[in-house]
Order: structure tokens, then C-alpha cells, then sequence
């Protein structure tokens, strides 16, 4: 007689597989990243990779991964530009070893270039956020509301709060501008501002250049002239014994 024992199978057995999301291969993962490349070259802010992932269809950890492999192509084929993450997104941006070129190209355009003020001024915004124009001014010594104006005007700063205080006065804050033009992906990675405090050492020696001498060393013919015009005066003797 026949066994009718039925043979064990596995518990997946006819169970439907789960979705599995679509990955690109080969030549279409060459396409995406072309794609990648296309847009950051067209785009005039840093593009984010979440805002990539939604124009190609694809999951940003693939995104990442595939900036990471063109950042790492460019750098190694030796190219004058990078391709970097500044301000949060993805850019186009020159190498540094190419710097004092792009300088000398760029000298003859001086509306671009920031004064001493201003550059003060923004260090401080940068550093003191949010900070009123009322601390700027406290800080600085001088009134910083035409600087405050010409930051604010290029792109720089913005009104980013109000104080909570008696006339809530508005608060000032860099943008992703101020973070782009830096290149900078947030401000976390601005220097720690200890690295521009000179030590202690500098500033003992700054403050003994700066102290006034009481002693007051005389010339020698003024000495004679005082002697010939009052014999009363008596030289000093350089015997110490």
C-alpha cells in the first residue's frame, strides 16, 4: 500500500515574497547619476538629497551613496572643481588648490567684496545668534544699522526671531547663503572662536607695550644745558660704593 504520509514542506512554501524595492543596476544607475550631476550643475542653491531622492524616485541612502562615488571620481580624476555637501545640499564648487587663479579672475569685481565693518559685523552676527542690532552696536562701539541693512541686502543675515523682552526687538541670523558662500554644511562647522583669542602670553606682552613708563630717560645735553644755566644743579654720582 501506497504511503499517504504527507512530506513536510517548507513553511514559506507558497507564501508571496515580500515587495522588494527596485534597485538600479549597471547602466541605469550611470543614468541616475548623470541626472545627479545635471541637476546640481543647473541648480543655483545647494540641492538637498532628500529633494534628488524625489526627482529621480529613488531612497536618499542611494542618493548619498551615489554623490559619494561622483565626489570620489572627481577628486581622483584630479579635476579643477568638486563636487561637495555645503548649506545642507549638493554643489559645483572650484578646488582648492586652484584658489589664488579663481582670485586673480574674480579681482576686477570689487562691489562683491565686503568691508572691514561688515566683515566684523557679520562675525559677530554668526557667532552671537540670534543677536538685536542693539548687542551688535554694544559690541562693535559703533551704531550697525547701515551694515546691518547691507548683510541683510546681500543675503547674508535675516530676521530669524523677536526678542521675548520689552519692545521686541528683532533678531538677527546668518542664512544658508552665509553657509554656501563659506562652504559650510552647517555652523556647526564654523572654527571654535577660542582659536582667534590670543593666550596669555600675547596679551602680557601687548599690555607692557601698551603701559606708559613713569621713569623718563633725559638726554645727556639736556642734562649739561640745566647744569651751565644753574650750577646748583648737581649731577648724579656713579659711584655706588
Amino acid at each position: 500500500m501506497t504511503d499517504m504520509t504527507d512530506s513536510p514542506t517548507p513553511a514559506s512554501a507558497g507564501a508571496p515574497e515580500p515587495d522588494r524595492p527596485f534597485e538600479p543596476i549597471g547602466d541605469q544607475v550611470r543614468a541616475l547619476k548623470r541626472a545627479i550631476e545635471a541637476i546640481v550643475l543647473v541648480a543655483h542653491d545647494p540641492v538637498p538629497a532628500d529633494l534628488l531622492a524625489q526627482l529621480l524616485e529613488q531612497p536618499t541612502t542611494l542618493i548619498d551613496t551615489w554623490c559619494d562615488e561622483i565626489a570620489e571620481s572627481y577628486a581622483a580624476a584630479g579635476n579643477g572643481f568638486e563636487f561637495v555637501r555645503v548649506a545642507g545640499g549638493l554643489r559645483y564648487q572650484t578646488a582648492a588648490d586652484v584658489t589664488p587663479y579663481v582670485e586673480r579672475f574674480l579681482l576686477h569685481d570689487q562691489r562683491a567684496r565686503l568691508s572691514g565693518a561688515a566683515l566684523e559685523t557679520l562675525a559677530i552676527v554668526a557667532y552671537k545668534q540670534p543677536i538685536s542690532r542693539a548687542q551688535v552696536g554694544a559690541i562693535r562701539g559703533v551704531d550697525p544699522d547701515g551694515v546691518l541693512r547691507t548683510l541683510q541686502a546681500r543675503g547674508y543675515i535675516d530676521e530669524v526671531a523677536r526678542d521675548d523682552g520689552p519692545g521686541q526687538a528683532i533678531l538677527f541670523g546668518t542664512t544658508a547663503t552665509f553657509l554656501e558662500k563659506l562652504g559650510l554644511e552647517s555652523l556647526d562647522d564654523l572654527p571654535a572662536i577660542a582659536e582667534f583669542i590670543p593666550g596669555a602670553d600675547v596679551v602680557e606682552l601687548l599690555e607692557h607695550g601698551l603701559r606708559v613708563t613713569p621713569e623718563i630717560d633725559v638726554a645727556p645735553t639736556a642734562v649739561h644745558a640745566a647744569v651751565q644755566s644753574d650750577p646748583a644743579v648737581e649731577l648724579p654720582s656713579d659711584d655706588v660704593s
